[in-house]
């Protein structure tokens, strides 16, 4: 069985096509996704497909690329929208993103900290985006774990080997896309060989992001298959097995899904 941890099926093209997606993703052994907010605005078309979809569970959450728009949101709000369904079973994506520059520096670490609040206080894992910011990103995350622990998942990590390892050194899992498999990224995959298996989770990004030999196309949650043969490959196992694995690790993170 594999999971999609991380996807936003709220997107286009999959939202107008969601049966469809889904039925490709089951034949591709995909049993559950996980859709991801980014805005207010994706998070309602969200509670709508959990809603309809008994294999899809999703988050709440605002990019660190829209901070600028959400000066102002605070973990009260977070854990109320949180608690619209029991099907939301994570908080984020947040983080820092200093790549783009979208949203200022110090607002995004604002909204960072008050997802973290929110997640300390509902015992849910925290789904984080991080993109040229790794000293801010660690620091943060170790400072409040000390406060007060709690779950996280560094998702679509591209960071460098010593990064990823900080990481797991404080508890953190760390998710796999589809950039592992791209031919110039020798760098991730040695990372990703070197990291321990119980902490290794698999995504989509999709509708970004898609695999190797499928690169350039619109990503979906079938496509995740050629991720995990590629690790698999690379850690020398039977991709059901790595699977199993990686599927394992999401339970130990987000708890068994009904």
């Amino acid at each position: 069985m594999i999971i999609d941890s991380h996807c936003h099926l709220e997107y286009e093209p999959m939202v107008s096509n969601l049966n469809e997606v889904i039925e490709r993703a089951f034949k591709n052994n995909v049993k559950y996704l996980l859709s991801i907010s980014t805005t207010n605005k994706s998070y309602e078309s969200i509670l709508k497909i959990v809603k309809k979809f008994r294999n899809i569970y999703g988050t709440y959450g605002i990019h660190p690329h829209e901070a600028k728009n959400f000066e102002t949101l605070s973990f009260e709000d977070i854990i109320e929208k949180v608690n619209l369904s029991k099907k939301i079973i994570g908080i984020g994506e947040t983080g820092l993103d200093f790549y783009y520059e979208n949203s200022n520096p110090e607002i995004q670490k604002k909204l960072f900290i008050e997802h973290i609040k929110a997640a300390q206080i509902l015992n849910l894992p925290l789904v984080v985006h991080t993109r040229s910011a790794e000293n801010e990103t660690y620091k943060i995350l170790k400072s409040e774990k000390k406060n007060k622990d709690f779950k996280i998942l560094i998702h679509c990590f591209t960071g460098t080997k010593k990064f990823a390892h900080q990481l797991v050194d404080i508890g953190c899992y760390i998710s796999a896309s589809g950039v592992v498999t791209f031919k110039k990224s020798n760098d991730l995959a040695g990372t990703f060989l070197s990291l321990p298996n119980d902490k290794i989770l698999v995504e989509t990004d999709s509708p970004y992001l898609s695999p190797e030999p499928l690169r350039g196309k619109s990503n979906e949650p079938s496509h995740i298959v050629h991720t995990v043969n590629f690790l698999a490959n690379l850690k020398k196992m039977e991709p059901e097995k790595f699977a199993d694995i990686t599927s394992s690790n999401f339970f130990k993170l987000f708890g068994q899904l009904n």
